[in-house]
């Protein structure tokens, strides 16, 4: 039977060849220390190629590469199969400045982080068959909107789909999608694990701000997926899946999206603090109209910066405190609860509105200079605004979720 679906664009991906992994004497030299100060000298490469990357529309190959090159993507694999296993704290100390250099590239490569974790909540036939089988890690977008349709077959499923909001799709080796039987009762969200060659990549990535992540869309027609490389989401979600019991570490108990709100903030607390620094540092040269005064001496100026300072800081601290509380919660011995999950939401997307609100604020004080395109405050404005954007993020759902959760009555959502 011919396929009568409509051609599209396909996007100019680069799937990895693989073979560039680090050798096993380098992965144990490779301390958290280490890790993190890998990550401070890559900070200057992401920024000089930050306007690239958003002319492409993806992340720049040499840049990608260097991240490869560091190490960073071992970070959530489990020792078992020859990773890091790092914690969340230097998760979060890796990623920071990698957001300061440029937010785009740094969405992309804190999913694509996290999503080698996702992987190790899958069967121990899947992790055998990926990180035992010549992938000692994956770059994989994990997507889940709208969900595919599964089609029982023979050992697995049959997938068809069309997913948007690809993050690490263009530089992707494999692929993480969600997919529901038509007719189950009740429903469940499951994830599919597939390579990323077995997929179509879809040209429309086109953005006001993050343009640099290339999350284009995907899709598959009656792709077959065997059984043990599918998962139902909603062990992830309480953090009770197959991997939690294979892996001894807590880490791999952790309740899914809380810890999928601290991946996506910790590049908006990098790019607030980033905003704050070059406004600090334009306060020294910038004249006020109409007059011989620098900025910096303006009270006004001193007191918005000092704003958004705080906001900046005060993000980064919840952040934290939501980093150790998701630990807390792994550590219990017991799957996490609604209510739990609730109030971690709502205080990883007030992190979000913290950054929005000081990078807002210095972007109101640096006049219309700030509005060029080679001035870095205008795209970190469109940049923080996409990514509050993001589902997990939405401070009316968030809000309304506490506020049922505080009076006693149950979510009205799947997403807790």
């Amino acid at each position: 039977m011919a396929d009568d679906r409509p051609a599209q664009r396909e996007a100019d991906r680069r799937i990895p060849a693989g073979g560039d992994w680090l050798s096993r004497a380098e992965l144990d030299a490779l301390t958290p220390a280490e890790l993190v100060a890998r990550a401070w000298k890559l900070k200057p490469l992401l920024a000089a190629h930050a306007a690239e990357a958003e002319s492409l529309r993806r992340p720049v190959d040499s840049v990608w590469q260097a991240l490869r090159d560091s190490g960073i993507f071992y970070h959530f694999v489990p020792k078992a199969y020859g990773g890091l296993e790092f914690d969340l704290d230097t998760f979060i100390d890796v990623i920071l400045p990698l957001g300061e250099g440029c937010a785009s590239t740094c969405w992309v490569a804190s999913f694509c982080v996290e999503h080698n974790w996702m992987l190790a909540q899958f069967s121990k036939a899947a992790q055998d068959e990926i990180f035992g089988g010549g992938w000692p890690y994956v770059i994989a977008p994990g997507v889940t909107m709208p969900p595919g349709r599964a089609e029982p077959a023979p050992g697995g499923y049959r997938l068809t789909g069309r997913w948007r909001w690809g993050t690490g799709v263009m530089h992707a080796d494999w692929i993480l999608a969600t997919g529901m039987i038509p007719g189950e009762a009740p429903p469940r969200m499951l994830f599919f694990a597939f390579p990323a060659a077995d997929a179509q990549v879809i040209d429309t990535w086109q953005m006001d701000g993050m343009a640099g992540t290339g999350s284009n869309d995907i899709a598959t027609h009656e792709l077959f997926v065997p059984e043990h490389r599918v998962i139902d989401m909603g062990l992830m979600r309480e953090g009770c899946a197959p991997g939690a019991a294979l892996h001894e570490n807590p880490l791999f108990r952790m309740p899914m999206l809380p810890f999928l709100g601290i991946t996506a903030a910790i590049p908006a607390v990098g790019l607030a603090r980033s905003a704050v620094a070059t406004f600090r540092e334009r306060l020294d040269v910038r004249i006020l109209h109409g007059t011989t005064t620098k900025q910096g001496e303006k009270p006004a100026a001193q007191m918005r910066l000092a704003r958004a300072d705080m906001e900046a800081r005060a993000a980064e601290a919840l952040l934290r405190d939501a980093a150790r509380q998701v630990m807390a919660l792994a550590g219990q011995g017991r799957p996490s609860t609604a209510e739990q999950r609730i109030h971690l939401r709502v205080q990883i997307a007030w992190v979000m509105e913290a950054c929005r609100r000081a990078i807002r604020e210095v972007c109101e004080g640096s006049g219309s200079s700030a509005h060029a395109l080679d001035n870095p405050l205008q795209r970190a404005l469109r940049d923080v605004n996409v990514m509050a954007s993001h589902v997990v993020y939405d401070m009316d759902l968030a809000l309304e979720l506490q506020g049922r959760a505080l009076v006693g009555l149950p979510p009205n959502t799947a997403l807790t």
